[in-house]
């Protein structure tokens, strides 16, 4: 392995649950935190340490959305469906009943929003009509993870049934069936710069797929456990997972080589499952959040 440094900035602590939400701002300076109280938690990178409630819901939050284009916050609430929040007024401008189910994934494109449900269902909300537009029921499992491809206008969405499946923004229709994992999908991302999407899961593999035709080009047993997320950095040079096994990957996202280990023994890391991770667009650290109610941020020097 490489010569990495990394160093722990901060620890950041105040939630009394479980956290399994994560999402950048669209000032990316600002990070946003859910976990299993129902506490919503805006934080600053330029001042870590005083974290500020956004929101406190009656049940537990697993997905959150920034739309950038209107600086809305979109909170998936765990059997009722979405608050919306105004960050510039730090306040809930609409909220829409969707599901009586878990909520696992939201990603906003142009007008609209992708809500992933445990029930197999990708809801699609319209958000100027402040309505649902669409039910897509794509799978018998949870829709667990979503990632859009803005080049070739489709989302690929990762199930419990262990697919990923491709779908066209445009009209909606299934585009591709991609069949490898062999157990749930939780981590999935297209890269920045490159014609790929990898996806990762509780079978522990990373799976590298070429988006012009979707075939597996590369796969990695990358962790002991279950895959939870993985982030590229902007540059789309490296990528970081999480896993159930309380590490941080760091991972040269051309070659698929591994470059870092961060974990609890050698670096002070999480000591529970690791749920998120997030690589800053703002400072190009990385924000985890755990099981352990806890969140780092560490710097990673190349």
């Amino acid at each position: 392995m490489s010569k990495i440094q990394v160093n722990k900035l901060h620890t950041l602590t105040g939630h009394n649950d479980c956290i399994y939400a994560l999402a950048e701002g669209a000032n990316p300076r600002y990070f946003y935190t859910g976990s299993g109280d129902g506490m919503v938690v805006e934080w600053d990178l330029d001042n870590p340490k005083d974290g500020k409630l956004i929101a406190k819901l009656p049940h537990s939050v697993y997905a959150l959305e920034v739309d950038r284009e209107r600086n809305l916050l979109i909170i998936g609430h765990n059997f009722e469906g979405i608050h919306v929040i105004d960050l510039n007024e730090n306040k809930e401008i609409w909220s829409l009943k969707l599901t009586d189910q878990s909520i696992f994934d939201i990603k906003s494109l142009g007008t609209e929003i992708y809500v992933g449900v445990a029930d197999g269902v990708v809801i699609v909300v319209d958000i100027d009509q402040k309505a649902v537009k669409k039910h897509l029921k794509l799978s018998s499992k949870s829709a667990r993870v979503m990632a859009f491809d803005n080049e070739r206008k489709s989302l690929a969405v990762g199930f419990s049934d262990h697919t990923i499946k491709i779908i066209s923004t445009k009209d909606y229709k299934a585009l591709h069936n991609l069949e490898s994992h062999s157990n749930s999908v939780f981590a999935l991302a297209y890269s920045p710069i490159d014609e790929k999407l990898i996806s990762g899961g509780r079978d522990a593999h990373l799976k590298i797929w070429n988006t012009k035709s979707y075939n597996l080009s590369d796969q990695v047993v990358a962790h002991m456990f279950a895959i939870n997320y993985l982030s590229f950095r902007e540059d789309g040079k490296y990528f970081v997972t999480c896993s159930m096994d309380k590490s941080l990957k760091v991972w040269d996202a051309e070659s698929h080589k591994l470059l870092k280990v961060i974990d609890k023994a050698r670096h002070a890391g999480h000591g529970t499952s690791i749920n998120k991770v997030l690589w800053s667009s703002y400072d190009q650290s990385i924000i985890s959040v755990s099981d352990d109610r806890s969140i780092s941020i560490w710097k990673v020097e190349f």
